[in-house]
């Protein structure tokens, strides 16, 4: 796994032992297990490091002080415009996350991180693509922008394509599926999830396989709906309730009005 933090590698045979372990225990929700394999001797293995640590915070709402601790000894190890550029990225993802997550209002911050990382990060290099997804988040769920995150999630889209980073095309297709079921495009949308699940389930990403159910299932009817729901949380309650912000899309459903309750 490179230091985007949303790279494939450890996910295929042949790969560095270490980043097999990694991925493993990314995937299966350990982020704290994986980061502390990691020394943070050199930019690209604290910027890995910081990065899972990110993620945590994203996926669990906890962290967030060993998470700014991580990304202060990456800045700090920084030197080039790339290491620079991957650090801003992930100081512009650590700030969404706590806005996101209504922890502290870092909506300034995110996008000024992002900004500067979109400044050093070169056009076409591989950390582009991750930076043009992080900023369709913003877009879509800050600046409550459709259109401008629609582009940005296609700018990654392509970025991953080209430089083969499956596990971030999960996330494009994914993100750009809900913009399509939000405009009613049931079809564009059933396919985009589909893929998402697919590349999440080839790859093993077991964290990111239950959310990828829980789209898909919006836009199946019953009984494949609840069936995609039932498998969703299965792995929800499997991974000890992460992410936490599924568990208000897996919350029963209220009974119809008259309905017995028995």
């Amino acid at each position: 796994m490179a230091y985007t933090a949303m790279s494939g590698n450890g996910t295929t045979a042949g790969d560095d032992p270490l980043q097999t372990a990694v991925w493993r225990l990314r995937s299966r929700a350990c982020w704290a297990d994986a980061a502390a394999l990691l020394q943070p001797v050199t930019a690209q293995a604290a910027l890995q490091r910081a990065a899972l640590l990110v993620e945590r915070c994203l996926y669990t709402e906890q962290g967030w002080e060993e998470a700014e601790d991580a990304l202060r000894t990456a800045e700090a190890l920084a030197h080039s415009d790339d290491e620079r550029g991957a650090a801003a990225c992930e100081r512009g993802q650590l700030a969404y996350a706590a806005t996101l997550h209504s922890v502290r209002d870092r909506a300034d911050e995110a996008r000024a991180a992002l900004g500067r990382a979109a400044a050093l990060i070169a056009p076409g290099a591989a950390g582009r693509a991750l930076l043009d997804f992080r900023r369709g988040l913003l877009a879509e769920n800050l600046a409550r922008s459709p259109q401008a995150a629609r582009a940005a999630y296609r700018r990654a889209h392509a970025g991953a394509t080209a430089h083969a980073d499956p596990l971030l095309l999960s996330f494009t297709w994914r993100h750009l599926a809900g913009l399509a079921l939000r405009d009613g495009e049931l079809a564009e949308a059933r396919h985009g999830f589909a893929e998402s699940l697919r590349i999440r389930e080839e790859l093993g990403y077991l964290v990111g396989t239950a959310p990828a159910l829980v789209s898909l299932a919006e836009t199946e009817t019953d009984p494949e709906a609840s069936r995609l729901r039932e498998e969703a949380r299965r792995l929800f309650r499997l991974l000890g309730g992460v992410p936490t912000w599924l568990s208000r899309q897996l919350a029963p459903m209220p009974p119809a009005a008259g309905a017995a309750t028995a």
